[in-house]
């Protein structure tokens, strides 16, 4: 039996779960929403922000940017704009390696547990 991946079953999640899911807080996602135009989730018809898997992963981007990057608002916003897909292949080249290295990690502790 494979065991089930919840973000690919979900369509649309909720900001609280977005948060948790790229690891900031919802005044973070409120407020690139407003800043960003490329963002604009679905919302419900009591307003609840509805966010979709391209959402997400624009998301990810921004605060790769902003976080890891250290761009303000400004930067991050011109940086998707002018060359937004030299952004999106070098964070994944940094996401790629970060899981190299948390692999390596993990074996250099198991096998200095020994």
């Amino acid at each position: 039996m494979h065991a089930r991946n919840p973000m690919m079953e979900k369509i649309y999640f909720t900001i609280g779960e977005v948060a948790v899911i790229v690891g900031v807080s919802p005044s973070s996602i409120r407020y690139w929403e407003q800043n960003f135009d490329e963002l604009k989730p679905c919302k419900s018809e009591k307003g609840t922000r509805l966010f979709s898997q391209p959402d997400i992963e624009l998301l990810k981007l921004i605060c790769f940017l902003v976080k890891e990057r250290g761009l303000t608002i400004k930067g991050a916003r011109k940086k998707l704009k002018e060359n937004r897909e030299d952004t999106i292949k070098t964070w994944e080249l940094v996401r790629r390696l970060q899981t190299v290295k948390a692999g390596l990690i993990a074996i250099r502790d198991e096998t200095s547990g020994n």
